[in-house]
């Protein structure tokens, strides 16, 4: 068995550092946070501890301050320490890894690996988060023992949200050493594992930095605007919406500048060396501090007329704008689900935008296959690289496959592009693709299909489903079906837009939880796509309001109540995979299952106020359920303050930005799974429900509850006019609150006696029919649809 890691150092409290430390603290890891003192401190700040250690514990601030967020839940921020390089660096010896992140500058890491192993235990490991610095030159000096345990662990930011790190190991690193941080970094992090080799900027900032500026010189050169290049190098071409130079603005150009700088002096023998030379505008954009986000204006800059874009020939901002041309191809390709089959249309597009797409395309892949060998020995490790690092939907080598192998090679070789003589080979033998239907990978380096090596536990639904020999869904509908996964495991899984709930998803949850407990031991709820569940189909609550068709919005509301009840209250262990947009109905669903092993990126709320309704999936009884289940029987409770707490939640329409959020604010329960790698999520849900099924499941007892009643409305009532007196809330929004209090209450009577799960359902049912023939409503409704985003009326 590998020693675990349980407590870390970082050093160097910057963006990359604070952002490590916080990731570190998400996944349950002590840290100690450091800098060095402030310089020109007063005689009296030298004094003061907290004057010393001021540059660490501004960037926790920061950390904690950071949008999107660094941390899963502020409370996590309690697990990182800060300190300062002076009082604090011998306290480094009671951590199992410690990760420099300092300026990158070779001298200054030196003198601080020199004092590391001064302190450092002789099974603690040292790594450095460098961007591309060689571990043979920062290595000068030190030990044969401290150059086994050291290696690079380069994490991409912000470091939550990107899955990529790359490990490079130097000569003398132990494999052992490569093996527990490795295990850390899958198991404990989250991350995908790319392994790169000491050369500049290793990996993912080689081909990433290499095919940005390939598109940003190609635009001078064909005459094209930055939201052109955008436009063409963004969602058609299967990489992100930012694109070319929106990343360049996100990222921030001084960084963008050095990643680039750095290869060009290094990379004194690349062939396509001059690529990396940063055109001279972007140099005076950097002296005039048009650096991105980070100073309010870069290639893009936002004003209160609207989005200006920099015209890099003069170096001043005008009105947003792009060729029409590029911006009907690139449209027409980003309608395309598929990220194979949009950038084979976007290649082979005969107007501007295919051209410069092709040409950006084929140099780019191209200087990738060059660069095999190099930087890595596998395509399958770049691919991951540029997927986990640079958010592409699919890597250059899986691109190329999109696009046609042989078909590319020959376009290649008849615009005169030089290609390694190992794709030549490769196009000689035969060979179709770099990746085969049966799993197999063309390794360049041996010049034959290889078994490609897969985690087991990085299980796919299509994967899962031919173990169980699944040729056909077991039940099926045109909103969802169930296939047998295996181990005596029914998953359900939607096919609607979005995953959104609409009659036929909702009456396959109820079907597949009669035939779970007829012929299987346990049901999933795994869903697909970006999102795991947006809530009910608005569309067609909005449409039979509009013909005042109450008794179908009735029967429709009662067929989902209908139908999550059943699934709590089912015989077997029901399990919810949520992720992404888990909204309304799509939580609903989740409190209706036994557990949940979400997605650490889940985003969860009751949001139904925004379109003028309350929850009507039982959202309402079933947190208050979450709420009120942990209170012994026999045991006094003010149930007020727990009803004023999922009040708040629902009127406000809280949303949850992590699982571990969701477990705060009581969408989850604290026992509920967390995966911190999507990628295993089904892996681990499916084992979820196997082990509570081996455990002798026992479906829960239903409960009644004593509840505010008469005078916890009057209170909640109160609360509502405070707020809409201050302007905090308008008169539609206290009509909805009150309908809310009243359910929540248990209606007037509801401190008399014991109010039962059937008489909250009810309530929850009639307030939300009522609310669907408020005018106001409508609007919200109507207006959602049209805009995507709620109205205030």
């Amino acid at each position: 068995m590998t020693k675990p890691i349980r407590r870390a150092g970082v050093i160097g409290a910057g963006v990359m550092g604070s952002g490590i430390a916080a990731h570190f603290a998400n996944a349950g890891i002590e840290v100690l946070l450091l800098d060095i003192v402030p310089p020109n401190l007063s005689e009296a700040e030298r004094q003061d501890p907290a004057a010393r250690s001021r540059f660490a514990a501004g960037g926790l601030e920061k950390a904690l301050k950071a949008r999107p967020a660094a941390f899963f839940h502020p409370s996590h921020a309690r697990l990182v320490r800060t300190g300062n390089t002076e009082d604090h660096f011998a306290e480094l010896a009671q951590c199992d890894l410690v990760i420099e992140a300092i300026i990158e500058k070779m001298e200054p890491k030196r003198a601080l690996f020199a004092r590391l192993e001064q302190v450092m235990r002789p099974d603690a490991i040292a790594a450095s988060n460098t961007s591309g610095l060689r571990i043979e030159e920062m290595m000068q000096g030190r030990s044969e023992d401290f150059r086994k345990r050291f290696l690079v662990m380069h994490f991409f930011n912000p470091v939550r949200y990107m899955k990529l790190l790359e490990l490079v190991t130097g000569p003398d690193t132990d494999p052992a050493v490569v093996a527990r941080v490795r295990r850390f970094g899958e198991d404990v992090l989250g991350k995908g594992i790319v392994f790169g080799k000491d050369t500049p900027n290793f990996v993912g900032n080689r081909i990433g930095t290499h095919a940005m500026l390939t598109a940003i010189h190609l635009m001078i050169e064909e005459g094209l605007a930055p939201e052109d290049v955008d436009a063409i190098t963004g969602v058609a071409m299967a990489h992100p919406k930012s694109a070319s130079f929106r990343t360049g603005d996100i990222v921030g150009l001084d960084t963008f500048a050095h990643v680039a700088e750095n290869c060009y002096a290094s990379l004194d023998r690349d062939e396509d060396r001059e690529v990396f030379k940063l055109p001279s505008y972007i140099q005076r954009m950097i002296e005039a501090k048009l650096l991105g986000d980070k100073t309010k204006g870069g290639f893009y800059r936002k004003t209160k007329d609207g989005l200006e874009t920099l015209d890099p020939a003069k170096l001043t901002y005008r009105p947003h704008g792009g060729d029409e041309a590029i911006k009907k191809a690139t449209r027409s390709c980003e309608k395309i689900e598929d990220p194979a089959a949009r950038v084979k249309k976007l290649a082979g597009d005969p107007g501007k935008a295919g051209q410069f797409a092709w040409k950006v395309l084929s140099r780019s892949l191209a200087y990738t296959a060059r660069r095999i060998g190099e930087i890595a020995d596998s395509i399958v490790a770049v691919d991951d690289a540029m997927r986990w690092g640079y958010n592409w939907e699919l890597g250059p080598f899986q691109t190329w496959d999109a696009l046609g192998f042989a078909e590319t090679v020959e376009r290649m070789q008849k615009d005169g592009i030089k290609l390694p003589e190992s794709i030549l080979r490769m196009k000689q033998s035969g060979a179709t693709s770099f990746y085969r239907a049966d799993g197999a990978v063309f390794d360049l380096l041996k010049g034959e299909y290889v078994a490609r090596k897969l985690d087991p536990r990085n299980v796919t639904l299509a994967g899962a489903r031919a173990a169980a020999n699944g040729v056909k869904a077991v039940l099926a509908n045109d909103g969802a079906e169930a296939w047998d996964l295996g181990d005596g495991v029914l998953g359900v899984t939607f096919k609607t837009k979005a995953n959104s709930l609409d009659p036929d998803s909702i009456g396959m949850l109820t079907l597949a939880a009669e035939k779970a407990e007829q012929d299987f031991r346990a049901l999933v709820v795994f869903n697909q796509g970006e999102h795991f569940c947006v809530g009910a189909n608005l569309f067609l609550v909005a449409m039979a309001a509009g013909n005042k068709d109450w008794d179908a919005i009735r029967k429709m509301v009662k067929a989902y109540q209908d139908a999550t009840q059943r699934l709590k209250y089912a015989s077997v262990p029901v399990v919810a995979a949520p992720y992404g947009m888990t909204l309304g109905g799509g939580l609903e669903l989740c409190f209706a299952c036994d557990a949940v092993q979400a997605a650490a990126e889940t985003y969860a709320g009751l949001v139904e106020v925004g379109v003028g309704l309350i929850p009507g999936g039982a959202g309402t009884l079933n947190m208050l359920w979450r709420a009120l289940e942990g209170v012994p029987e026999g045991v006094p409770v003010n149930a007020y303050d727990l009803v004023t707490q999922v009040f708040k939640n629902i009127a406000l329409a809280k949303v949850a930005t992590s699982a571990d959020e969701a477990k705060a604010l009581g969408f989850f329960r604290k026992t509920d799974g967390v995966s911190f790698d999507r990628a295993r999520q089904l892996y681990e849900v499916k084992a979820r429900a196997v082990g509570m099924a081996e455990a002798g499941y026992h479906a829960p007892v239903p409960r009644a509850y004593k509840l505010p009643g008469e005078s916890g409305i009057a209170t909640l009532q109160m609360m509502i006019d405070t707020l809409v007196a201050g302007g905090h809330a308008s008169e539609h929004d206290a009509k909805i609150a009150r309908k809310l209090a009243e359910v929540l209450c248990g209606g007037a009577g509801g401190a008399a006696r014991e109010v039962t799960e059937d008489e909250i359902l009810e309530l929850e049912r009639e307030a939300f029919v009522s609310l669907c023939g408020e005018p106001k409503s409508a609007e919200r409704m109507q207006y959602m649809l049209m805009n995507n985003k709620p109205l205030r009326n």
